[in-house]
This record gives structure tokens, C-alpha cells and sequence, in this order.
């Protein structure tokens, strides 16, 4: 199946039809990407995912061709000439001999209700990201972690490295809190989320310690709570890893959280402007 979900995507600045996307253009050289999510036919927090990707592309010293404005333009016309106002936009920039921008609608599984209310099952993954800190495709890592996720009937894959530490989700970064502190993996060892930076901000204006140390996967069941974050999850309580259950979904810190992460949703599609 086509990862375009959109009748049109955008190639460089053409407008081509679905039938034209080919999977595999990306397997010859390096892309960087970002997924940035449309609510109101507006993407939601802009600026930070451009700062994401400009950091992706400091990183591994592959250089973005095109602006800001270019790629904000590139955006609404991919929603504009599908009409679609809800769903996933995911941009690529190829460094390939011929360069090459790519703008389309992916397939997205936003969490139901359900699972806000009582959480979601995950499970322990032992592998690691080549670079955590930047945004690069890896089709290998990719499969391999989706096959975990379907053989395994959970929503997410929690990442454990070479030492045995909790790293971040396949698709999400990890926290984890106990009493009124919150725990997530220091920054050299992830790929810094948009959401796990402004949840670190939310904790800090509600008063509560962000501890960012290294936690093994054998001690997890210590904690009070854990949650997922991300563009299609936002803030998701976990109601087991493996075998190991929470009530997550009952925390008082963590349902704090998340009300503040929903109303930042609010305000930052409200006052929308670029």
C-alpha cells in the first residue's frame, strides 16, 4: 500500500496524482523528515517542527534548499488541492543526485476515546536508533519495529538500548512519573519530540521536577504512571508495558498534563498565524 493517502502529493513544486507516488524513491541516499499534524486545515505547532527539521539537517550536515515560506506554502497547498483539514502532512527532503521535496497525507491512528480513558498496551523493544537526535528515514528499522507492534497487539514499541535503558517510543517519546516528578530519557539519547519539548515546559509551569536520567527497563514497574507523546498520540497514558500494568489513566499529575497539552492545542490553533 502507498504511504501517499492523498489523491495529489506535492514533488518539488509539481502537483502529481497518488497513482504517480513511488515507495521507493526514498531507498537511494539520505532523507530527512518531519510529520506535522493538521487540525482546521492548520498545521499544528509550525515553528517547532521547522526548528526540528533545521536541527535534523544541522546535525548531519545535509543543507534544506528551500525556506521556511516555501515549505508553509507547500503545506496549504497540499490541503488546499486535496481538501483535507484533518490528518498527517509528512515532509521529505531526498539528497540524491537530483534532490528531491516531497509533501503528502500519510495514514494516521489517532488514539480513540477509550484509549484516553483507560490507556494503552506496550511492550519492551530492545534496539536502538543510529541517530536519535535527527529525523533520518531507516526503512530496516522501521519494519522491524512494526512487525513487534502487529506480532505483539500493542499500540506502541518502547525503545531499550544496548544498556538496558528506556530510550523513547518508536513513534513517541516516553515519560514516566513518580509522585510529582517526571521522568523521560536525557535529550543525546532520543530524537527530540515537538511534544516532549513543550510537555517539558508544561511540567515546569505546573510546578513539577523534569528529571532527565537514564532509567532501566528492569526498574519500571516503580512508577506511579507512564505516558506516550507525539503528534498523533499527544499525551497517551500506558496501561502496561509487557506484562507490568498502571493506572495511568487515574494520576492526578498526569491527567494535569494533559489537560494543559490539550488547552496548548486550543490556543496555538486559535491564534494560528505565519
Amino acid at each position: 500500500m502507498s504511504e501517499c493517502v492523498s489523491n495529489f502529493f506535492l514533488y518539488n513544486d509539481e502537483i502529481r496524482k497518488r497513482e504517480e507516488f513511488e515507495d521507493n524513491i526514498f531507498k537511494e541516499g539520505k532523507s530527512l523528515y518531519e510529520v506535522i499534524r493538521i487540525i482546521d486545515g492548520k498545521p499544528l505547532f509550525l515553528k517547532a517542527h521547522l526548528d526540528r527539521l533545521n536541527n535534523s539537517s544541522n546535525i548531519t550536515d545535509l543543507k534544506l534548499w528551500l525556506g521556511r515560506k516555501e515549505i508553509v506554502d507547500s503545506i496549504f497547498k497540499l490541503i488546499h488541492i486535496n481538501e483535507i483539514y484533518s490528518g498527517n502532512v509528512k515532509l521529505i527532503f531526498n539528497f540524491y543526485k537530483n534532490n528531491k521535496f516531497l509533501a503528502y497525507f500519510v495514514e494516521h491512528h489517532y488514539p480513540t476515546s477509550r484509549d484516553y480513558e483507560v490507556g494503552v498496551k506496550t511492550d519492551f523493544f530492545h534496539i536502538e536508533r543510529e541517530n536519535p537526535n535527527a529525523k533520518v528515514i531507516n526503512r530496516k528499522f522501521k519494519v522491524r519495529v512494526n512487525k513487534k507492534i502487529t506480532e505483539s497487539g500493542i499500540f506502541e514499541a518502547v525503545l531499550v538500548d544496548d544498556e538496558g535503558n528506556i530510550t523513547e517510543g518508536s513513534k513517541s517519546n516516553i515519560f514516566m512519573i513518580k509522585g510529582e516528578k517526571v521522568i523521560t530519557a536525557p535529550l543525546k539519547r532520543v530524537l527530540p519530540g515537538t511534544t516532549r519539548n513543550i510537555i517539558m515546559q508544561i511540567c515546569l509551569g505546573l510546578g513539577l521536577e523534569v528529571l532527565e536520567e537514564d532509567v532501566n527497563y528492569r526498574g519500571i514497574d516503580k512508577f506511579d504512571a507512564i505516558f506516550i507523546s507525539g503528534t498523533s498520540p499527544k499525551v497517551l497514558p500506558v496501561k502496561s508495558v509487557g506484562n507490568i500494568g498502571f493506572n495511568s489513566s487515574n494520576n492526578k499529575i498526569l491527567l494535569q498534563i494533559m489537560g494543559a497539552y490539550n488547552e496548548k492545542i486550543r490556543k496555538d490553533i486559535e491564534n494560528f498565524v505565519f
